[in-house]
């Protein structure tokens, strides 16, 4: 059977899709109907990652998942009756954002059916680990749109939170360690509404060595890639000290628009399935906050790697069956995203934020001309130690030298008497 490779948006601006390496893609139809649930078989995260288990209580019914991604086609066979709103924020996709737009205009069509895949039949098709979950569809265009795609994810954060959404997956990255400012008001938004954001960290293969915004973005999920085995992708992984959890990011399937599957590799992958998670815990139980449902995440994710947290794994391992049904000690009333707080970095690191700046830890901040001119100089003397040093110097040296002239002169006076003697 043949194969290609999708390369997810390369040149987007600064922002980049970061999902998909080797690509299989089988057309509808070219799975025989005798084997039609090859398909199901060959996602083997469902049971190997504890969601089959996890099911036995939900399957994220009442949850709702905002994709924003290059649109999802909502018209194929397992995503029918999932994507319940939408909208573009590029300027080029339809207004309900279900129309794929850019490059690799497949990719968010993929990435929902792993969050909330309904399958085609029993036991048939691609299946999501959060199958009863709704879906927001948001398209941007990176790179293509007539807005800059910064913007467009900023606009697209705020709708997703003002039409309902619980988790927002991004499967996409900046390729930067740090973000527009734009950002900080967008995702404090949706941290204030108690939503919970999820972001790929990047693959190595794609050219992300190092995990880049928003999966640096102080409160946001971010999720590494892993093989069959369970250990880090070279390739469909990246690294950094923001990583949260680890996720299948390898022999990925999923659906493509207008039908039929791609098997891929990537942390568009695996965030997904970690946004799906999300969901299920949310459904399960729904009086947590975000902070709780993300503490849930990574206090029963299975501990990997050392140290834990760590830069290649975080906390761990996810697994699905524990955050929904473990008995987990909630955090205490008011506590904070444990993941990161992004309004105490905004009020630590931007100069603008009216606090404390980087600047200000190291140099100090200059005065207010005004108070600067009334207020003493420390390092100046007081008047009267200065009027001393200024004038007593000088004054005991004329005398000194007068006083050396007069011995001069009475010595001469006394030499010349003596000689007039003789």
């Amino acid at each position: 059977m043949g194969s290609r490779r999708l390369v997810a948006g390369r040149a987007v601006g600064t922002l980049v899709v970061v999902a998909v390496a080797g690509g299989l893609v089988l057309a509808p139809g070219a799975v025989p109907a005798a084997h039609a649930d090859s398909i199901r078989s060959m996602e083997y995260w469902l049971a190997d990652y504890g969601f089959t288990s996890a099911w036995d209580t939900t399957q994220g019914e009442g949850a709702t998942v905002a994709v924003i991604d290059t649109g999802v086609d909502g018209s194929v066979a397992e995503l029918q009756g999932a994507v319940v709103d939408g909208t573009d924020v590029s300027g080029i996709g339809s207004p309900d954002g279900q129309l794929p737009i850019g490059e690799s205009s497949e990719h968010g069509t993929m990435v929902a059916s792993l969050i909330a895949g309904r399958g085609t039949g029993p036991g048939n098709g691609v299946i999501g680990v959060a199958p009863e979950a709704s879906l927001l569809a948001i398209s941007v265009a990176l790179g293509e749109g007539s807005v800059g795609s910064d913007e467009q994810i900023a606009h697209a954060v705020r709708w997703a939170v003002d039409h309902g959404a619980d988790v927002i997956n991004m499967s996409l990255t900046r390729n930067s360690l740090d973000w527009p400012e734009s950002w900080d008001d967008a995702f404090s938004y949706a941290f204030d509404h108690d939503v919970i954001v999820v972001a790929a960290a990047g693959n190595r293969g794609s050219g992300t060595t190092e995990v880049g915004a928003p999966a640096t973005i102080p409160g946001v999920v971010a999720v590494a890639g892993v093989d069959k085995a369970g250990d880090a992708s070279f390739d469909a992984s990246s690294q950094g000290i923001t990583i949260a959890v680890a996720a299948p990011s390898e022999q990925l399937v999923g659906v493509v628009p207008g039908g039929g599957y791609v098997l891929w590799d990537g942390t568009s992958g695996a965030a997904p399935l970690v946004s799906g998670l999300a969901a299920l815990v949310k459904s399960a139980h729904p009086e947590l906050s975000a902070a709780d449902v993300i503490h849930r995440i990574i206090a029963t994710a299975v501990p990997k790697g050392d140290p834990v947290p760590g830069p290649i794994y975080g906390y761990g391992l996810i697994d699905a069956e524990a955050a929904v049904d473990a008995d987990v000690a909630p955090l205490a009333p008011g506590s904070a995203n444990p993941i990161g707080d992004l309004a105490a970095w905004i009020a630590t690191y931007r100069p603008a934020s009216g606090t404390v700046s980087v600047d200000t830890l190291v140099i100090p901040p200059p005065a207010d001309p005004e108070t600067e001119a009334a207020a003493p100089d420390p390092t100046t003397p007081a008047p009267g130690v200065y009027d001393v040093l200024h004038w007593a110097v000088p004054l005991g040296l004329l005398l000194g030298f007068l006083i050396l002239m007069a011995t001069f002169a009475l010595g001469a006076v006394t030499h010349f008497k003596g000689l007039r003697r003789k």
